[in-house]
């Protein structure tokens, strides 16, 4: 779409209604989902966590506060609602310099100092030959990747969110995850931060895989790094390119 609309107004079933399930069809001929008709399903894809997206808007002044530059976009909870969102915001391509968009999983704000990202990290890769790249499908493909919980397996819990960032000289894209699989200090030896008791090096294994598995997204040849770091490295660096801790 060429103009942008309101996304509150955006309706999560055809009629704008709450939409109806397979269970309140009668026959079964009748059910139609996104992928038979993209204009008049009648049943939704449930996803498996709701996520809320957010848009950081560049700033205008040095005396920007960052609360007042983030948004709280819109939360959905199935394919349909996600779609209905995607098609109706501006692609990465058109953003205006220093703007991010931040999908996570709802009640996790993305910022460092959230109690479920203050324990972790992310994985990130800057594409410094922006006219190269096609941000618009990447970022697609890593919100699907998110969404549809492909990153890692079930019972892994690592992926919060993630975070695509417009700059001058790159665009860069990054997962961000619960942990760093880093010991805790003054707990056992089996305690991982957020890591539900696993040991340190189950949970280097999972967050390898997941590194992994976010290059294979990112379509990045053999011979490109893709780095890891912890968000409390990055604050106590003042900066968002702190020194990595693992790569893939």
């Amino acid at each position: 779409m060429s103009e942008q609309v309101d996304l509150t107004t955006i309706p999560i079933s055809p009629d704008g209604g709450n939409g109806s399930s397979a269970n309140n069809i009668d026959d079964a001929a009748d059910i139609k989902t996104v992928f038979h008709d993209k204009d008049n399903f009648n049943v939704k894809h449930p996803l498996a966590n709701r996520w809320t997206l957010w848009f950081t808007k560049p700033a205008s002044g040095k005396g920007d506060n960052w609360n007042d530059l983030l948004k709280e976009v819109i939360t959905f909870e199935s394919v349909e609602e996600f779609w209905g969102v995607y098609n109706n915001i501006a692609p990465v391509s058109s953003l205006a310099l220093k703007s991010d968009y931040h999908l996570f999983k709802e009640g996790v704000r993305p910022e460092w100092e959230d109690p479920q990202n203050k324990h972790g990290g992310k994985w990130s890769y800057s594409f410094k030959d922006k006219r190269s790249v096609d941000i618009d499908e990447l970022w697609l493909h890593v919100m699907l990747a998110a969404i549809g919980e492909t990153l890692e397996e079930e019972e892994d819990g690592e992926v919060m969110g993630v975070v695509v960032n417009v700059r001058k000289a790159f665009f860069r894209i990054g997962v961000w995850t619960r942990t760093t699989g880093k010991h805790i200090p003054g707990r056992g030896d089996g305690d991982v931060a957020g890591g539900k008791g696993r040991t340190v090096d189950k949970g280097r294994e999972i967050l390898l895989s997941i590194g992994r598995r976010f290059k294979e997204v990112l379509k990045l040849p053999a011979t490109e790094l893709l780095e890891f770091s912890g968000h409390t490295d990055s604050a106590h660096s003042g900066s968002t390119r702190a020194k990595a801790k693992f790569t893939v």
